[in-house]
């Protein structure tokens, strides 16, 4: 038996029972590539801006950013190149947006809101991909590392000279 096709079917599990319905998760990432799942129960996700990533991680090629995200948040990630500039998807534990402090620069989305997730091989662009994708069930970032990457994020933007 092929090990990691079994760790694969788990995750896929994993996700496709955060969808009321898995088997509709299922057909659609067979159909589209992507299935809309509710967020809140099984897991959460924190919107960041690709500006604040990129200046996290110190680059903007897509490889270097995946490594430094697989690095500094050591969980599942999501690209999203359909917003302008592009948005990364940092996958936490459901009640995560209850105590999140950061709204205003990365708001956690929750109960109410949906979130575009990527077959498991989709990993490279075009349109919405894994750019970390789960290693296991239950893969997620843990909160207090998407605070450091804020933090490092916003010390690193380059403020324009002032002109006297």
């Amino acid at each position: 038996m092929d090990t990691q096709a079994a760790l694969d079917r788990a995750i896929v599990g994993w996700l496709a029972r955060a969808h009321p319905a898995p088997d509709r998760a299922r057909m659609d990432w067979a159909a589209q590539g992507v299935a809309l799942l509710p967020l809140g129960v099984h897991f959460a996700a924190v919107r960041l801006a690709a500006d604040l990533v990129h200046s996290a991680v110190g680059s903007d090629n897509a490889d270097e950013v995946a490594v430094g995200l697989g690095e500094l948040l050591g969980g599942s990630i999501i690209y999203d190149r359909r917003a302008s500039g592009g948005t990364y998807y940092a996958l936490v534990q459901g009640h995560a947006g209850l105590v999140w402090a950061y709204g205003d620069l990365a708001p956690c989305l929750g109960h109410g809101s949906y979130l575009g997730v990527p077959r498991l091989d989709h990993q490279q662009p075009p349109g919405t991909y894994w750019v970390v994708p789960p290693r296991y069930e239950g893969d997620l970032c843990a909160p207090r590392t998407i605070v450091a990457l804020i933090r490092r994020g916003r010390s690193r933007f380059v403020e324009p000279a002032q002109v006297c």
